[in-house]
């Protein structure tokens, strides 16, 4: 067993039934169960959540979205449609801390399990829900995914070339930002659940969440007055130069450095003109003050990529952020999977599953004590279903049984 991981029991005896799917629930729930809380996934029997991709009657041939969103995690399949199955995990529910679900809206109050029936049965549970949309919203009902959250949400919106079209971001922060964001929040409510006994009922919408990721432009619409434009390579809103993204050799798809000179501090000038061997550049009339270097950073630019186009995107940052100038080389997916040095620290681990080749994928980016959490295996579908049942409510082997012949579990 890898000693650069660890198991953790922060949240140790916290009981967690996980109604949620695809990417934005899951990704919440994963960070407790990273943390040593029990997250019991409630699927249903035959395909189980949707993310895990399954087919009928075909192999899963693609586990990894699936993995990627609930290692550590127990799975087990009841029938909600039936009032059997029903009865159990509203059993379940009566002994948990936790339950997160983000289905469509309005589908976990048809099914019987809303906020209030919930709450009846268990005044003190944390009962959490992700939705596209907040109570409220002129879309409330609306369905969404990750990409219809950054497109409401504003980041698409800052997202792209100056004077083009927006661009979809890469990653899917409208997904797991969210749930991020729920994740903390449940930490601060069982805190309080824990010294009062009352639970709460927490809702985030995926929509509100990428406000919180929008900060920065909200600043700079509140100094300029004016909506915050898409700026492609540059950073700061306009407000600094040089500073952007600059070509390096040999002129790869992502052979790029992103260099930053902050307006806070202008020895980062100084110091760039140095590493590039142009110190008559700090002199240079045109570029004076950080001011004049914004006025006319259309001169200043070509300067900065004319040296960039002599190096690697490593020499460069190792150049630049070497003369303490923050500077960073941009790494594409496969560059970062084979970096041994996130494996070394346990921020890349290999999941080992009994049904899958083991593959590396990030873990918990935390480390606490030197050491993230270990990455333990996604369940099979349905895997902890006896498991659960006898430990949670106290089931026999027998009745178990029973319940699987009838297709309950």
């Amino acid at each position: 067993m890898a000693n650069n991981s660890a198991d953790y029991d922060f949240l140790a005896g916290v009981r967690v039934v996980d109604f949620t799917q695809f990417e934005a629930g899951p990704s919440c729930t994963e960070a407790l169960a990273w943390l040593g809380a029990e997250v019991v996934k409630i699927e249903n029997p035959g395909r189980g959540d949707p993310g895990r991709r399954l087919r009928p009657g075909q192999p899963d041939d693609d586990p990894y979205y699936f993995q990627q969103f609930n290692a550590n995690k127990k799975s087990i399949t009841l029938n909600l449609k039936a009032p059997e199955g029903l009865a159990l995990v509203k059993e379940l529910l009566r002994k948990a801390d936790i339950t997160v679900e983000n289905m469509a809206p309005g589908t976990i109050e048809r099914l019987g399990l809303g906020y209030d029936e919930v709450k009846k049965l268990n005044p003190g549970i944390i009962y959490c829900q992700v939705k596209g949309f907040g109570a409220g919203s002129p879309y409330e009902t609306n369905l969404a995914f990750d990409m219809i959250a950054q497109a409401t949400g504003g980041t698409i919106s800052v997202t792209g070339e100056r004077g083009r079209q927006p661009v979809k971001p890469g990653l899917s922060l409208g997904d797991t930002g969210t749930g991020m964001t729920m994740a903390i929040t449940i930490l601060g409510a069982l805190r309080k659940r824990d010294k009062t006994g009352e639970g709460c009922r927490l809702q985030v919408a995926m929509q509100d969440a990428m406000l919180h990721y929008m900060r920065t432009n909200f600043a700079t619409q509140a100094r300029t007055g004016k909506t915050v434009e898409r700026d492609g390579t540059r950073s700061g809103g306009g407000s600094n130069a040089p500073s952007g993204l600059y070509p390096c050799a040999p002129g790869g798809l992502n052979d790029y450095v992103w260099i930053m000179t902050s307006r806070a501090n202008p020895e980062h000038w100084d110091r760039l003109c140095k590493v590039m061997g142009r110190e008559d550049l700090i002199k240079d009339p045109r570029f004076a003050t950080p001011a004049l270097r914004v006025k006319n950073d259309a001169e200043l630019d070509p300067i900065i990529r004319d040296w960039t186009k002599t190096r690697t995107k490593h020499e460069a940052m190792a150049l630049v952020g070497g003369a303490g100038i923050p500077a960073g080389a941009v790494l594409d997916t496969m560059e970062l999977q084979n970096d041994p040095t996130f494996e070394k620290r346990g921020i890349m681990q290999v999941m080992e599953h009994k049904s899958y080749q083991g593959f590396k994928m990030p873990s918990w980016p935390v480390r606490i004590n030197g050491k993230p959490p270990r990455v333990k295996a996604s369940p099979a579908l349905g895997e902890h279903t006896a498991d659960v049942l006898t430990s949670w409510l106290g089931l026999s082997a027998d009745e178990v049984g029973k319940l699987k012949a009838s297709k309950i579990v």
